[in-house]
């Protein structure tokens, strides 16, 4: 059976994945790209870049996934239900490059984009999502895209087998943290820790045998 994978997902040092006051021009709110510089500097974002630890990371980000889940706040800022032309904060070509399944309680119509993307949007539990998405990507693994809403309620259900979580050296003090409701997640998930040169630490999670 196909694995289900989150890929270098970045939170502060407490914890939150996102800032406070997401709109059409912040989408990740008062945190800005803070959460995210670290990224920018690999040689898997930009020629040129780092080729460190944090490039090996970033490399892994489609290596296998045949689909991928992601909130409704990844999608767009708060409001983009009520705009039928809205089509998304990744522009005319996501990153995504696989069939997108949505988590909103507002489902439309599909949007099939550039370079491979589809938008489908489900208003469904993580365990039904996951099943849908499974049938989509034809063998291969599936991603969960965040934000940390989603993140969490998946982590919850045990239906993650490996997390690769990046805490950033900021302390954006408001927002929505992933962490919360998670206590014991060590009790299921192996966890180990490296620090990068660029002051990130990569935590990976990997959930046990039973």
């Amino acid at each position: 059976m196909s694995l289900v994978y989150v890929h270098f997902f970045s939170v502060s040092l407490d914890g939150f994945g996102t800032g406070e006051g997401q709109t059409k021009d912040l989408h990740f709110g008062h945190a800005g790209e803070r959460l995210h510089q670290w990224m920018f500097k690999t040689r898997a974002w930009k020629a040129g870049g780092s080729a460190g630890i944090d490039d090996v990371f970033m490399q892994r980000h489609d290596q296998g996934i045949g689909a991928e889940i992601m909130g409704a706040g990844k999608f767009g800022h708060p409001g983009w239900e009520d705009d039928p032309d809205w089509k998304g904060a990744w522009g005319p070509n996501p990153p995504f490059h696989t069939p997108v399944f949505v988590l909103t309680h507002h489902t439309r119509p599909a949007i099939e984009m550039e370079g491979g993307t589809t938008f489908h949007f489900l208003d469904a539990a993580p365990a039904e999502a996951l099943e849908t998405a499974r049938a989509a990507a034809g063998g291969q693994d599936i991603r969960i895209g965040g934000g940390p809403t989603v993140i969490r309620d998946f982590l919850a259900a045990g239906l993650i087998d490996h997390a690769h979580i990046v805490v950033v050296p900021i302390l954006l003090g408001r927002g929505v943290r992933l962490w919360d409701g998670l206590e014991g997640l060590e009790e299921r998930y192996a966890i180990e820790s490296v620090v990068s040169p660029s002051g990130v630490t990569h935590v990976t999670l990997s959930r046990r045998s039973q």
